[in-house]
């Protein structure tokens, strides 16, 4: 079997594959997360997974599968980034309350020449939040590095999400059932 490299230093991506009981190990490079211009946004997420997955794949063995991933959140077709500060992730909150985004995360599986790559879209809705339950969480969990400036299994997903529609697992991060059919392909 070949070695599987994860190619991100996300907590939660890390834990969605140990759940799964998918041996791994990680590899991650700094990449540029930048994309051309007028992709669509299913395809942001499959460009940056890409650069990725080419990063790490000049730092392994040949024959390792190489598995990335990137996650963005769209909000009335705006793509929402990692929030820079307080006030941005506090304003990203904001807009989020109260209404549906999707989220894509684009995943690139890759050995050698070889490559799967797709996207995975999940609506998440939000109930109305209030500006001290808004301040509460980004004071609390500093969500700096997630896009959307949250994270569903912390305390505003618990309290905020009034509903998903798609896989759950996407929104951490990682659609790891379909994932894990997709690694079959390349170990058999």
């Amino acid at each position: 079997m070949a070695k599987i490299i994860l190619a991100s230093q996300s907590p939660r991506r890390k834990q969605l594959l140990e759940w799964a009981e998918v041996p791994f190990e990680v590899v991650a490079v700094e990449t540029d997360e930048t994309f051309p211009e007028g992709l669509k946004v299913d395809g942001v997420a499959i460009h940056i997974a890409r650069q990725k997955a080419l990063a790490v794949l000049q730092k392994v063995q040949q024959n390792s599968i190489i598995l990335a991933a990137d996650t963005v959140v769209v909000l009335k077709g705006r793509i929402i980034g990692k929030p820079g500060d307080r006030d941005e992730a506090v304003r990203i909150l904001s807009d989020l309350s109260g209404q549906k985004h999707v989220v894509i995360t684009g995943v690139v599986i890759r050995q050698d020449e070889n490559e799967i790559s797709f996207a995975d879209s999940t609506d998440v809705y939000f109930h109305e939040l209030t500006a001290r339950q808004i301040e509460f969480y980004v004071d609390k969990s500093k969500p700096y590095d997630k896009a959307g400036a949250y994270a569903i299994q912390e305390w505003i997903g618990v309290v905020g999400i009034k509903s998903v529609v798609g896989d759950f697992y996407n929104v951490m991060g990682l659609p790891v059932s379909r994932v894990v059919r997709e690694l079959r392909k390349f170990n058999g």
